[in-house]
């Protein structure tokens, strides 16, 4: 997952408003369920010394409705100038949080963005298609295309054996009129799908609607944007389309495309790992390849426990175990201690932050990946690893052994 968007918090001087929300609405309460639940959050960031102004922007954005549906979450965070960051995730909190401190939680924005999947969807028929682009660069409406061909009505199928020639010449002459302007009316929505992903970049791009043009328009795709298309049953452009049906299967396939977004990267972390190359594991040596700006995709166990404030009941435990990092100016300024920053020539501007915090911050100064990896998916010690852009002399290797327990016996020897 690319984390280019987390910019705008990296290096921007605080303090921040983080909300963590539970944004469902129920069928019964619709709205008042959202506002209590924020109401509630308010109060708590107002205790903290967030002032009205910072307090207000974050409620117009925390009661503007979002585009999913049951039940979803919320992260918002702002500072004095405005809302910096806005996204819905699938799980809910158990309880909804803020905290008003001198550094956004970036990771919990992060995990929320490794939902989010830019998604290019279009719903077509015989006389157009409705493109509308999901995720986090989102249009506000879709666009509509119109087909430039109208000459699609087929002949009726059977009839008469007694027909003469000039009668049945005449039925063959319609059908493949009917049917050429089917295929070329494919071919121009092709051609607009692939004018749109050149411009706006999506990850996937799902067609939905009339199944003789679905297929006629994914015929058309050339093979650069048919690679990242699917088709999704169950939606269309008519008004009696069944919504829900269509919104399970689209999240249907969003949750194969994340599975296979995320074995990508966990199979090269796997793959480097066995080589003992391009890959690294432990927060001291993931540290050193960050502060070289070597890192292609920073990859953090699930169970990292990150910001106890906004998770209740959390003690800061998991595999970082509320273990923190050095950090300088420059998001590349990343060390295991301040001395150590000193001596990589920083000289002010030294804080000491959250380990997970300070690695995405590092991540994102070199425009690296991010991935959270499920539990027991891939080996990390202290829950952190990489994989490496280019590796030298210098470069931390990791042993084979030193990934299992023959670590152990080999220390022991």
């Amino acid at each position: 997952m690319k984390i280019d968007w987390i910019k705008p918090l990296v290096g921007r001087p605080g303090p921040f408003a983080t909300v963590y929300l539970d944004a469902t609405r129920s069928a019964d309460a619709a709205d008042k369920d959202v506002v209590t639940r924020w109401n509630g959050v308010r109060r708590t960031l107002a205790d903290q010394g967030a002032p009205e102004t910072v307090l207000d922007a974050v409620e117009d954005a925390a009661l503007k409705r979002t585009r999913k549906h049951g039940a979803h979450g919320r992260v918002i965070i702002a500072d004095e100038s405005g809302v910096l960051v806005d996204k819905p995730f699938r799980t809910p909190p158990a309880v909804s949080a803020g905290v008003w401190n001198h550094v956004p939680a970036l990771l919990q924005a992060a995990l929320a963005g490794e939902e989010s999947v830019d998604v290019l969807k279009v719903a077509v028929d015989r006389t157009g298609a409705d493109l509308m682009l999901l995720g986090q660069r989102g249009w506000e409406e879709p666009r509509t295309f119109e087909m430039p061909h109208d000459d699609i009505t087929m002949a009726a199928q059977g009839g008469s054996s007694h027909g003469n020639n000039s009668d049945r010449g005449s039925t063959a002459t319609v059908e493949a009129r009917a049917l050429d302007s089917w295929e070329r009316n494919g071919a121009a929505v092709a051609r607009e799908i692939e004018r749109v992903v050149a411009e706006e970049r999506p990850e996937l791009v799902v067609l939905t609607g009339d199944v003789r043009t679905v297929n006629m328009t994914k015929t058309a795709l050339s093979r650069p944007v048919s690679e990242i298309t699917v088709e999704v049953q169950g939606g269309g452009r008519n008004a009696g389309v069944r919504e829900d049906v269509f919104v399970q299967n689209l999240e249907d396939a969003l949750d194969s495309y994340r599975e296979r977004r995320r074995e990508v990267v966990l199979s090269e972390l796997r793959q480097e790992q066995g080589r003992e190359q391009a890959a690294v594991t432990s927060v001291a040596d993931v540290v050193a390849v960050l502060a070289r700006g070597q890192v292609k995709d920073l990859v953090l166990s699930e169970d990292v426990v990150y910001d106890p404030a906004l998770a209740p009941g959390s003690d800061g435990g998991g595999p970082l175990g509320g273990r923190c990092l050095w950090v300088g100016p420059d998001p590349l300024h990343i060390a295991l201690s301040q001395d150590d920053l000193r001596d990589a020539g920083v000289t002010d501007g030294f804080e000491e932050l959250p380990a997970a915090v300070a690695m995405v911050r590092a991540a994102v100064g070199q425009d690296a990946g991010l991935t959270f990896a499920p539990v027991g998916s891939v080996e990390l010690r202290d829950g952190v690893g990489a994989t490496l852009r280019w590796v030298d002399d210098s470069t931390p290797h990791e042993v084979a052994a030193s990934m299992s327990g023959d670590g152990v016996r080999l220390q022991e020897r």
